[in-house]
């Protein structure tokens, strides 16, 4: 009855004695073996599979050792060349305290797959699919209504482009890095007639100039070594919009090629001698002043006065503070949903520095500061602690610069130079401040109407200078005594 039961059962069995000699051997374990039990039973487990020995044999290692293996992937060959794969538990027998033997359950590791398999695919279906990007068939991503703003200069401005997409007359914008540039000019498209063709970007300043010729205007076999028939992006942007960023960067030669297209639609393949007409709206974007750029010689004048038909300069965002808890909020969402997180918002703290932040990156380094802090945060509020260090030092120090006389408390007879007067104040105020809260730095930071890191960051500044001053009087009465 014993040998029905163990060879019912629908894993293999495979027991051997103390010396490693098969005494049970079920039909399961001989169909993974592929042999018989005829050919396993009573014989050496090394002469049945010679690629295994006396330490990859999960068998052997039991009797020797005498403690069980669970779950041990194994894979050998038996006598016949057969290659093997299985996931075994393997357990000593012992009959009181002698060890007799060892037994071993032996699972197909092939049917573990396909469960593996089946799960994996079960998860795909009950698995809600992720959203994809939001692409239009021209690749562009971007439409007015993704230009959050409640800046009533931006606001003008996306109603002049939006007027100014009804048309096929080229642009000019210009504004500071990370002001969203790309952003305007792909809602520009969007908007336009050209919306069902061709979007084309190129930065102009990513480019060697040797290339960049040949990008844009396509090459002819032959031209130069390794050149072949290639159309410029001219060509691919044809019935649609090409947006060159940084214009100022072209080299000048290259401008006066691109002059000709606006003015008359037509370009030349490298090397070729024939010229073709293109249909492509042109808009250029540049970092800094093009006027200024004009002057220094970056852009030529004739293409700026043909290019600047119509010109929008996009504010900094230190222009528009009043955008920057929208863009918080809105770059919070993001990340909420990027980073599986329920953040709510930001503190008092963070909120007033980031209002006497500069923003030199603008609504880009803004993204960027939120990402950094939503890696760090703990808990649902954005805190100081968790922003980028340069961050709150930068603010710090803006703040400082911007105190006002009518903000300090009277002088009570000082009588100096304007900055030592108002430097010793403020250390009157921050002692009496610090008095009041029994040197508690975020209380006093309360008091005093300032972020805390401001409040850390002027006591850094005057231990520092203590430090220097002590330092320099040693180094006078070292002088002295010698």
């Amino acid at each position: 009855m014993l040998q029905a039961i163990l060879g019912t059962i629908d894993e293999g069995i495979h027991v051997v004695d103390a010396n490693g000699i098969t005494i049970f051997y079920n039909h399961v374990a001989a169909k993974l073996d592929g042999l018989t039990p005829e050919e396993v039973l009573g014989k050496p487990v090394l002469e049945v599979f010679p690629s295994l020995d006396r330490e990859s044999s999960t068998l052997l290692r039991v009797i020797k050792d005498g403690e069980p293996i669970y779950n041990q992937p194994q894979t050998y060959t038996n006598w016949r060349g057969m290659r093997v794969e299985t996931v075994n538990t393997t357990l000593p027998v012992r009959v009181g305290q002698r060890l007799v033997g060892a037994v071993e359950v032996a699972k197909d590791i092939r049917k573990l797959r396909e469960l593996s398999e089946k799960l994996i695919d079960l998860q795909a279906q009950v698995r809600k699919p992720k959203r994809a990007r939001r692409f239009s068939s021209d690749g562009t991503v971007y439409r007015f209504d993704d230009i959050l703003t409640q800046s009533s200069e931006l606001i003008r401005i996306k109603e002049r482009a939006r007027r100014a997409a009804r048309t096929n007359s080229p642009i000019l914008i210009s504004g500071e890095t990370g002001t969203g540039k790309e952003l305007l000019v792909q809602s520009i498209h969007q908007a336009s007639s050209r919306s069902g063709s061709p979007f084309i970007a190129q930065n102009c300043a990513a480019m060697p100039s040797s290339l960049l010729e040949g990008i844009l205007f396509g090459t002819t076999k032959g031209s130069f070594t390794g050149a072949d028939d290639r159309p410029g992006l001219f060509e691919l942007a044809n019935g649609g919009t090409l947006f060159l960023d940084e214009l100022n960067s072209m080299p000048l030669d290259l401008q006066a090629k691109l002059l000709r297209v606006l003015q008359d639609g037509i370009i030349r393949r490298i090397g070729h001698t024939q010229s073709m007409e293109v249909d492509v709206r042109i808009i250029a974007a540049t970092n800094e002043n093009p006027q200024e750029a004009v002057k220094q010689g970056l852009l030529r004048a004739d293409l700026y006065y043909r290019i600047n038909v119509v010109s929008f300069e996009l504010p900094p965002l230190r222009r528009r503070k009043e955008d920057i808890e929208l863009l918080t909020s809105h770059f919070i969402d993001k990340y909420n949903r990027s980073f599986q997180l329920n953040v709510t918002g930001i503190d008092s703290e963070v909120r007033e520095l980031f209002y006497h932040y500069d923003w030199p990156g603008n609504v880009r380094e803004l993204e960027h500061v939120i990402e950094a802090a939503m890696n760090l945060v703990e808990g649902e509020i954005i805190k100081p602690e968790n922003l980028p260090q340069y961050v709150v030092d930068r603010a710090a120090h803006r703040e400082d610069s911007g105190m006002t006389v009518s903000s300090l408390p009277p002088l009570q007879g000082k009588t100096g130079k304007l900055r030592d007067v108002l430097q010793a104040t403020e250390e009157a105020m921050i002692n009496q401040a610090l008095q009041a809260t029994q040197g508690n730095i975020l209380q006093a930071a309360k008091r005093l109407g300032i972020p805390r890191q401001t409040l850390q960051y002027k006591l850094n500044q005057r231990q520092t200078g203590a430090k220097n001053s002590a330092s320099a009087a040693d180094e006078e009465g070292k002088k002295a005594n010698f």
